[in-house]
């Protein structure tokens, strides 16, 4: 059993704002230090930044702007945006200082993907390119269960059975049809690790943040250990290693920077996380 929510999700609109500035803050720095917290909802966005970076100039305060409004698919006059930039904290600073080390504590855990996690990947996609308004799904052996907004029910129930599961009930929309995103419900940065991550879920949220952070590096290492070796992988570190899994941490680092640029940035992987 596993849920799989789209873009357009109010958690998901926030998490992708979260990436959109920590692309921002990779344009002005090579290693740049950033941790972001979107709450959204009601035409209201507050935006927490603790950063190498002054997000408050008005050069930046635009991009983000910009970016609010492109991914809510708004416009400034509609939607109060607040923003928050303060420096990182000089003690957590001076851990990075010299090298690149483990930004953070944490647990965490690598899982294969199952057969049906793969599935729900590929068919909460497609319905998405139908349907590119908010919407949440849920598949389990015998049943697929899909609320998706700005949809006619009979329409899309025809096109989910004719197009996926002719084997399965399917649900749709058990409350009647419905409108959706952030008029109708708050979104929060990292409150979606499920639908990200799968049974791969730990303590750390994945978006928001730096590559130096381990909630980011570590968790994409180890799911793209776990499917490579096809076995469940588990770490732990603390603030200020420089080895995980007998790796040095630059080269996880690494390694995750290379996944996350191969996917267009931190904002493309906000939209679905890791599958």
């Amino acid at each position: 059993m596993i849920e799989k929510v789209n873009p357009m999700h109010p958690d998901k609109i926030a998490d992708r704002i979260a990436g959109a500035i920590v692309d921002i803050a990779y344009e002005q720095e090579e290693n740049p230090k950033v941790a972001v917290e979107v709450l959204i909802g009601h035409k209201l966005c507050t935006i927490i930044i603790e950063s190498s970076i002054d997000f408050e100039t008005e050069e930046n305060l635009q991009k983000i702007y910009a970016a609010v409004d492109r991914i809510t698919k708004t416009d400034q006059k509609s939607m109060q945006i607040h923003v928050l930039s303060q420096k990182q904290d000089e003690h957590l600073s001076k851990n990075q200082a010299k090298e690149i080390r483990c930004g953070d504590n944490g647990i965490f855990k690598g899982v294969p993907l199952t057969d049906n996690e793969l599935t729900i990947s590929e068919v909460a996609r497609a319905i998405y390119d139908k349907y590119p308004y908010d919407g949440k799904y849920i598949l389990d052996d015998d049943k697929f269960i899909c609320c998706q907004s700005n949809a006619k029910n009979e329409e899309l129930e025809k096109y989910i059975k004719e197009t996926f599961f002719n084997d399965r009930k399917v649900i749709v929309n058990p409350l009647g049809e419905w409108t959706g995103g952030t008029d109708v419900d708050t979104g929060a940065t990292n409150r979606k690790l499920g639908s990200d991550m799968a049974q791969s879920v730990t303590g750390g949220g994945l978006h928001g943040k730096d590559l130096s952070k381990a909630d980011v590096s570590v968790n994409i290492y180890a799911f793209l250990k776990a499917q490579e070796t096809g076995e469940v992988v588990e770490f732990c570190c603390a603030i200020g290693d420089d080895t995980i899994d007998g790796k040095p941490y630059s080269e996880i680092v690494e390694i995750a920077r290379e996944y996350i640029n191969k996917i267009g940035g931190f904002e493309k992987f906000a939209e679905w996380g890791l599958y």
